[in-house]
């Protein structure tokens, strides 16, 4: 767990990731298909910093986008794709498929366990869910006990202490206090059991209006800030915008084939800079996205 007591945290999309040595732990904040942290993963695609221990809840978007830049050696989450609505996540399935990374399945309530293990300093937890599962098997460092009470046996798993965490907030002020609106997922978890944070938020705001909307992650688990606007595209970061379906969609489809991934990396990421990236998908379509609660029918075209 980090601490980290300075008072002005605002740093560039570059110097923060710099931070992230090859080989690294990498927690993932958000969910599926909110909140990701998508500007640091696009950052740390340019940066080609590889051999990453990805682990994170259900993802979508940045855990395909590192898989196809080739960049994960293990992947540790209970999902990874976009739901019913475009199926499972074509790079890193074909990854996976490979061998290009190792995927470690594990389920949300353990990785938590893991997480709050870390928090109270103990050396392991118990937990329910993936006992007589195939799940124990992909994880060695699993056990056994037997619950001095009631004879129980329990699967045990150890703490889990990512290197860094990545999370994206709507806002935050220069310390590094954060407010995201719920569901937190595992950000609150990931911030306290991680070595350090490196946030972005959409907007730098004073330290009141933090407090006013509630600080969710104080400034002494942030070691690096940086203001990226719309800096979860396209996914989600309510409640200032909805998540881009058709761009997630387009993504989808590139994501196919390995050329098609590659075309996709070269025009939104590697080609451009954050700037350049809001300038491909546009400043209207950015706009149009914030404009979700404006109707019924206004949110329906946008999920369209």
């Amino acid at each position: 767990m980090g601490i980290h007591l300075g008072s002005d945290k605002p740093s560039d999309l570059q110097t923060a990731v710099a931070m992230i040595p090859p080989g690294s732990m990498v927690a993932l904040g958000g969910g599926l298909s909110a909140r990701l942290p998508m500007a640091l993963v696009r950052e740390v695609i340019r940066a080609g910093i590889g051999d990453l221990h990805v682990v994170g809840s259900a993802h979508s978007i940045d855990v395909d986008m590192l898989a196809a830049a080739g960049l994960i050696s293990v992947c540790e989450e209970s999902y990874v794709g976009y739901e019913q609505d475009l199926g499972l996540a074509p790079a890193f399935r074909r990854a996976a498929q490979k061998g290009d990374l190792e995927a470690r399945e594990s389920c949300c309530d353990t990785i938590l366990t893991q997480l709050r293990a870390a928090e109270m300093g103990l050396s392991f937890l118990p937990v329910h869910g993936v006992k007589g599962t195939d799940i124990e098997s992909l994880h060695p460092e699993y056990g056994r006990i037997t619950c001095p009470f009631t004879d129980h046996e329990y699967v045990v798993v150890p703490p889990l202490s990512p290197d860094v965490a990545l999370i994206h907030a709507p806002i935050g002020d220069r310390q590094g206090n954060l407010h995201i609106e719920q569901p937190y997922v595992l950000d609150e978890r990931f911030a306290v059991a991680s070595a350090q944070v490196i946030a972005t938020v959409d907007r730098i705001v004073s330290t009141r209006e933090v407090v006013e909307a509630g600080i969710v992650i104080p400034f002494y688990r942030v070691s690096a800030l940086v203001e990226v606007p719309f800096g979860a595209h396209p996914t989600s970061c309510y409640p200032g915008y909805a998540y881009d379906r058709n761009h997630l969609s387009a993504w989808v489809t590139a994501a196919g084939t390995p050329e098609g991934a590659g075309d996709y990396l070269r025009n939104y990421v590697t080609g451009v800079d954050e700037a350049g990236y809001r300038r491909r998908i546009g400043p209207e379509r950015l706009e149009h996205l914030t404009g979700y609660q404006a109707s019924e029918e206004t949110w329906m075209e946008i999920f369209r």
